[in-house]
């Protein structure tokens, strides 16, 4: 009877396993952010469906001897992003909610990191 119970149950944790998907994987959705192009003009780079838990130093601004830090996030993911002020999520950080949650230019920003 025991054996019976113990093959259910680890079925039962199986199926259940196999059929709720995880949010492990990656952030759904937009994140944007505007940095200055080598002639100084403003460009927008965005990362599409980062993944989660994982630091994202901006390629475009991860140098802060030869560039200007990011500025104007927004975050149009399903997690929560916090942004920081220096590469490889260092310095100050700041939190922007999910689905829309964004700031103005006086935010400056190298790194990310999604819920």
């Amino acid at each position: 009877m025991r054996l019976r119970s113990t093959v259910a149950a680890a079925f039962g944790a199986l199926a259940l396993l196999v059929a709720v998907p995880t949010s492990a994987g990656a952030a759904t959705g937009d994140f944007s952010y505007t940095y200055s192009g080598l002639d100084g003009s403003p460009q927008v780079g965005f990362l599409f469906d980062p993944p989660s838990r994982m630091c994202i130093t901006l390629p475009e601004v991860a140098d802060p001897n030869s560039s200007y830090p990011a500025h104007t996030p927004q975050n149009f993911t399903d997690s929560s992003a916090t942004v920081f002020t220096g590469p490889d999520c260092e310095g100050d950080h700041f939190t922007l909610r999910p689905n829309g949650g964004h700031a103005s230019s006086r935010l400056k920003l190298r790194s990310v990191v999604f819920s």
